[in-house]
């Protein structure tokens, strides 16, 4: 068996400061709560549209939404 030749060490990378691990992680925060976001308005929208659908194929003519005065 032969040893490994001795030669130059591969140089290994200079450690990332710490602000870049974190500002991953808070851009990939920010990214989940953005698609949350959308996803709970989206869902709330498609309740509201199923809603007045239901209501119009049960052939009522009067479906608007009455909000209480406040």
């Amino acid at each position: 068996m032969s040893k490994p030749e001795p030669g130059p060490k591969p140089r290994s990378s200079p450690k990332s400061p710490s602000g870049n691990n974190r500002r991953g992680a808070m851009a990939g925060l920010i990214i989940a709560i953005v698609i949350l976001g959308i996803g709970w308005w989206l869902a709330r929208d498609l309740t509201a549209a199923s809603k007045m659908q239901d209501c119009l194929m049960s052939g009522r003519s009067n479906c608007n939404v009455i909000e209480p005065a406040r």
